[in-house]
């Protein structure tokens, strides 16, 4: 969806994490849209791989979400939030937990109380699919969602969940914002965490919270070598090196895999809804592309664009990944009346050569 300047909708924004991937997408659109915008973001070194150039008609804070003095300062005079500020990615191991509980629940929680004092009701918040966990499927009893996986499976090559009546495969389906949650790592948990705080500080309040569980999000400016970076960041990097994509499993995991500029036209659509007159509101939406591909596709599709080598399906796995979750966008584009614009195939001829960010320290 093209975002066009609206004076008469645009006014004082603070969005957390502005720096970041998605933030400073959600930046140009915003200004794109006539809001006059504050960043609040810490700049870690594991997530910025060098100092941004803000837009100069930016209000740039240094500092971190979690220090409610720099909170409080940052949000003087804003009439609406976009929290962004994460630490983001399934983790390295479970030392990594404190970290993630800090930067992103504690985080949420001291924005959440400097906007209650500050008398600010308005609030987008970066959510993920992960709060789902696996996706949903269909058996030949109806509607399931399979328990985590098992390593032996995984060690055997079985890869897809079974139905535990038939031991047939089960028929992936598009997750709906009202399936089951059930998030299977620690950053899963985290946000989650965030959901449960914002669901907390909207009752009894005029306070409106638009949740977005961001699918598979990718673009120019994605990190390209932190451990916590995405599959079509690592892809993508390995291309730059001349090397071949490596596809964990078999490839055939669905994703739906969502552009950053159609990330940011939704949040400019949310921003807009938590102004609407209906207060004490938490609803999520699901943002993705509202088409199914593979890892495998994705990976084919980048060696193609840039002219690289073929990928190599490995076989390896990560224990905590999900073997399909796809999204279902309908509530976005039938509530918040947003369209995706960039299809699958112009994104990733587009992302097959677009820049990355600098490497982290």
């Amino acid at each position: 969806m093209t975002v066009n300047p609206d004076p008469h909708s645009a006014g004082h924004l603070l969005v957390t994490g502005g720096a970041g991937f998605i933030g400073s997408a959600i930046v140009s659109a915003a200004l794109d849209r006539g809001w006059r915008v504050r960043v609040l973001d810490s700049l870690r070194g594991d997530v910025h791989g060098g100092l941004p150039t803000p837009d100069p008609r930016v209000e740039f804070i240094v500092g971190d979400v979690t220090d409610a003095t720099v909170v409080a300062q940052s949000l003087r005079g804003v009439d609406v939030v976009c929290h962004q500020a994460a630490k983001v990615g399934l983790g390295v191991d479970f030392s990594d937990a404190p970290d993630y509980v800090h930067s992103n629940e504690v985080g949420t929680a001291v924005l959440l109380a400097g906007m209650q004092t500050a008398g600010i009701s308005r609030l987008v918040l970066a959510s993920s699919m992960v709060v789902y966990g696996e996706g949903s499927y269909r058996s030949s009893a109806g509607f399931a969602r399979p328990g985590p996986r098992h390593q032996a499976d995984l060690d055997a090559g079985r890869f897809d969940p079974l139905d535990g009546t038939t031991g047939d495969p089960l028929e992936p389906v598009l997750v709906g914002e009202d399936d089951p949650l059930d998030p299977r790592n620690v950053y899963a948990s985290s946000k989650l965490g965030q959901e449960y705080l914002a669901t907390s500080w909207v009752r009894g309040t005029t306070a409106r919270v638009a949740a977005l569980r961001y699918h598979n999000v990718y673009g120019p400016g994605m990190p390209q070598n932190t451990p916590y970076a995405g599959v079509a960041s690592l892809f993508r990097s390995a291309l730059a090196r001349g090397e071949a994509p490596q596809v964990y499993e078999d490839g055939r995991q669905r994703r739906d895999f969502v552009h950053v500029r159609d990330i940011a036209s939704a949040n400019l659509a949310a921003i807009e809804w938590t102004g609407r007159d209906a207060g004490g509101t938490f609803r999520a939406f699901n943002v993705g592309s509202g088409t199914v591909h593979t890892i495998g596709d994705m990976a084919e599709a980048l060696s193609r664009a840039a002219g690289g080598p073929a990928p190599i399906v490995t076989g390896q796995y990560r224990l905590g990944d999900v073997r399909h979750i796809t999204a279902s966008s309908e509530r976005l584009r039938i509530e918040l009346d947003w369209q995706p614009s960039i299809s699958f195939e112009d994104g990733m001829v587009e992302f097959a050569t677009a820049p990355l960010r600098a490497a982290v320290r």
